[in-house]
C-alpha cells in the first residue's frame, strides 16, 4: 500500500525513506508523520524493517534516499550524538551500565555530560554533586529513588531499564524512542513498564517498536504496520488489528497470531 504523506504537524517524519542493503530493501518508500504530542508504535511481522526504520530514525543507519526531517528541520545522515542534541533521546537498546556506579552517580554523570564535565567527572566529587538533586527526581520519576545509592549491577533486569530510561530523560528530551522496551519481561515488569511509559510521555513525543501487542493497545496513539519494508497499514490500535492485510501478515508468522 503506498504510503500517505506526512501531516503538516507532524514533529518527525520521512519522505520517501529507504535503506538498501547490497541490492536488497530493507526499507522502502517509507513516508511516515509523527504528530507531536502523540505516542506512536511502529509494529510489525519478523523481518519487516522495523529496527532498521528505527535505526535510520535514530543515526545508527545512514539512508540510501529519501529524507528525515524533525521540526521542519533536515536530519538526514546525522551522527546520533548530533540528534541528541536537538532534543531527540533514544533509551531501552543495549546500553552499558556501570555495575560498581550507584544510580545516582550514573544519573550525575549523564547530566554532566553536556557540559563538558562529564569527561572529567573524577576530577571533582563536589562539581558533581551540583547535579544531585536532579539525578534524584530522575530516579524518583521511574520508580527508582529508593535505590539511588544502590550498585547498578545490582539491580533486577525491570530496574535496569528503568535505570536506562532515566539516563535517556536526563537529556530532557522533546523526541523519545524506545527501542523494544518491553523485551525479555515478565508480565509483571511488563505492566509496571506501560505505567512507567504513559508517565514519561506526558509532555512528550514518544516513538517506540515493539513485539508485544498488549504493550502497543495499552501506549499507541498511532500504528503503524511494516511488512517487507512498506507500510502495510496505519491507524489507531484497533483499525490496525481488524485489517485484513495486517491479519494476514501476522497470521503468517509462527507465533504472532495475537495482533
Amino acid at each position: 500500500m503506498p504510503s500517505e504523506a506526512p501531516a503538516a504537524e507532524a514533529l518527525l517524519e520521512t519522505r520517501s525513506l529507504t535503506k538498501e542493503f547490497r541490492g536488497f530493501k530493507a526499507v522502502s518508500d517509507v513516508s511516515l508523520g509523527v504528530a507531536e504530542g502523540t505516542v506512536h508504535a511502529l509494529v510489525g511481522p519478523n523481518g519487516a524493517g522495523k529496527t532498521t526504520l528505527f535505526n535510520l530514525l535514530t543515526g545508527f543507519l545512514t539512508p540510501s534516499s529519501g529524507q528525515i526531517r524533525y521540526q521542519g528541520r533536515d536530519i538526514t545522515g546525522m551522527q546520533p550524538e548530533q540528534i541528541a542534541h536537538l532534543g531527540i533521546a533514544r533509551s531501552f537498546q543495549i546500553t552499558s551500565l556501570f555495575d560498581q556506579m550507584t544510580l545516582v552517580e550514573h544519573l550525575e554523570l549523564a547530566l554532566a555530560s553536556p557540559t563538558g564535565l562529564g569527561y572529567r567527572f573524577w576530577k571533582s566529587s563536589k562539581q558533581m554533586r551540583q547535579f544531585r538533586e536532579r539525578s534524584l527526581e530522575l530516579l524518583e520519576q521511574v520508580g527508582l529513588g529508593d535505590r539511588a545509592g544502590q550498585a547498578a549491577g545490582s539491580l533486577a533486569y525491570g530496574q535496569k531499564r528503568a535505570l536506562e530510561l532515566a539516563l535517556a530523560l536526563a537529556l530532557d528530551p522533546k523526541l523519545l524512542l524506545l527501542d523494544e522496551p518491553t523485551a525479555g519481561m515478565g508480565m509483571e515488569d511488563v505492566d509496571r513498564t506501560i505505567a512507567l511509559v504513559k508517565k514519561v510521555a506526558s509532555g512528550r513525543t514518544v516513538i517506540f517498536v515493539d513485539h508485544n501487542m498488549h504493550v502497543v493497545g495499552s501506549l499507541a496513539d498511532t500504528v503503524t504496520v511494516l511488512q517487507s519494508g512498506q507500510v502495510l497499514a496505519e491507524g489507531t490500535y484497533e483499525q490496525v488489528r481488524n485489517d485484513e492485510k495486517v491479519i494476514t501478515a501476522y497470521l503468517g508468522q509462527a507465533g504472532d497470531a495475537h495482533v
